[in-house]
């Protein structure tokens, strides 16, 4: 009687356990296939002509691979492509310098009112950034007409504004501000400074968080589109989400080639994180911000 009891306990056990397994990877299976279902049909309908992409349905009768090279040449994205690098490339330079240093300081260095200037800073993470475009746009047109430099249409305009990331200070602070007071003591007896511990010690350090900056960043970046509208009035400096704006016409929306220039943006995107992918995780699994 108590081996049929003991059977019966270990048989419910190894039910539970196998249930539980099952419905974990049914809810991630589902995660997956929501997640995936938009990107993969944004690929088959670049593919389709531009009656098929119009139509209800999801398998092209034929391919059409010419889409990538017809969306590329008519919405000139050489031009978009490299605005975009450029902008990236200068956003990423300032943001990651002005971060690094910031972050710094908050994490260790002592002076009055530190927590509460760090306090007020994260506040402003709750102002919608829709509300600061006006107060943005009416400053860098005011900088523009008493300085040297052209804002308005130019790289500044583009990339300035964003410079000082709230959330890759925060990122980078809460880093920092984890690496053992042995290793600054160890510096300043040899001599080091605030600036030498951190691009000696510190810095080496921070790869994960930096990646996470980086990919963050980078994204915001090459996405921008409303920002750069209001700020640009030609194509001279507009990003390549602009050019997505070519296959809206009076007529409609030419739907296989807004596709297929929408894949051609995200890869770059794609890139990114694939040579990032490890020390993103890694950041994210270190500083608290898993879900």
């Amino acid at each position: 009687m108590a081996s049929s009891q003991t059977s019966q306990l270990a048989f419910w056990g190894r039910f539970r356990k196998w249930l539980k397994v099952v419905m974990t990877y049914s809810v991630l299976i589902f995660g997956v296939f929501i997640s995936i279902t938009p990107f993969v049909w944004m690929i088959l309908t670049s593919l389709m002509s531009l009656g098929e992409a119009q139509g209800i349905r999801w398998i092209p009768s034929t391919v059409h691979f010419e889409n990538y090279t017809e969306a590329w040449q008519r919405a000139e994205f050489s031009n978009f492509f490299l605005n975009s690098v450029k902008i990236a490339a200068i956003s990423l330079t300032g943001q990651l310098s002005v971060s690094v240093l910031a972050a710094y300081a908050f994490a260790r260095i002592k002076f009055p009112g530190r927590n509460l200037i760090f306090g007020l800073m994260l506040s402003t993470m709750m102002i919608p950034a829709m509300v600061l475009i006006i107060p943005n746009f009416l400053t860098v047109t005011w900088l523009g007409r008493i300085g040297p430099i052209r804002w308005i249409n130019n790289w500044p305009a583009l990339t300035i504004p964003f410079m000082g990331s709230v959330f890759s200070v925060f990122l980078l602070r809460q880093f920092f501000a984890q690496v053992p007071d042995e290793l600054y003591d160890a510096a300043r007896i040899d001599g080091a400074t605030h600036l030498r511990f951190l691009w000696k010690i510190v810095l080496p350090l921070a790869k994960a968080p930096m990646m996470v900056i980086v990919v963050f960043s980078f994204i915001g970046s090459w996405n921008a589109l409303a920002w750069p509208l209001l700020v640009t009035n030609n194509d001279d400096w507009r990003p390549i989400a602009v050019g997505l704006y070519t296959f809206i016409t009076e007529a409609g929306q030419e739907l296989n080639l807004m596709m297929a220039g929408a894949f051609i943006t995200i890869i770059p995107i794609l890139i990114i994180y694939f040579f990032t992918q490890k020390q993103f995780t890694e950041s994210i699994a270190r500083s608290g911000l898993k879900g």
